[in-house]
């Protein structure tokens, strides 16, 4: 699809197709969604279906998943005029820091990491990330919210995949994700 090009009927997650399949080999994500960002009309239209659910939900902070979750959990955080917490890879900040590990869908092993001063008991954060496929950075993320004394206000990515990690995740917050029902099962095949 044309990075220029707008469908004369938009429906939820047409811009799905903007998305370029993984041509690296394994240790990459099987799809590529940095191309949708680049579509103005797609990346308003993703936003707007990731935030759709939870209007009039009390939000107070967002806060994206390093690295790729900072371009959307950011466009959230400005669509709902909120601030926008950037949730790190160990080794970023330089700040005091409370850090999680984690493994993620490549099955390797990880630490994520949060400063200590930008979340207060009770502050209520929507977690935003590009992708949640196994759960496990999502999870590490909650972990680190929660270990603040903050409450998940919801979750949100392009694509939450049925997978064990991911059902874990839908079953205990509220969560928001762009793929159409109908293509779900394609999605969590990666197809």
């Amino acid at each position: 699809m044309d990075l220029c090009h707008v469908p004369a009927t938009r429906e939820k997650g047409w811009y799905l197709a903007l998305m370029a399949p993984n041509v690296k080999g394994p240790n990459y994500a099987w799809l590529d969604p940095s191309r949708l960002y680049c579509h103005p009309q797609g990346l308003q239209d993703c936003v707007a279906d990731l935030l759709q659910p939870f209007q009039g939900d009390a939000i107070d902070m967002v806060a994206g998943i390093d690295a790729m979750g900072f371009i959307l959990g950011a466009a959230a955080a400005a669509t709902l005029r909120k601030g926008f917490l950037a949730i790190r890879k160990a080794g970023h900040l330089c700040v005091q820091t409370v850090a999680q590990p984690y493994t993620d869908y490549s099955g390797r092993e990880k630490v994520m990491e949060v400063r200590t001063d930008a979340i207060s008991p009770g502050l209520r954060v929507l977690l935003v990330d590009q992708w949640v496929e196994t759960g496990g950075t999502m999870r590490a993320a909650i972990e680190l919210v929660e270990r603040l004394g903050g409450v998940v206000a919801g979750v949100a990515a392009i694509c939450i995949e049925n997978s064990e990690g991911g059902k874990w995740i839908q079953e205990r917050y509220k969560c928001s994700h762009c793929v159409p029902a109908r293509l779900q099962p394609r999605f969590d095949q990666h197809q």
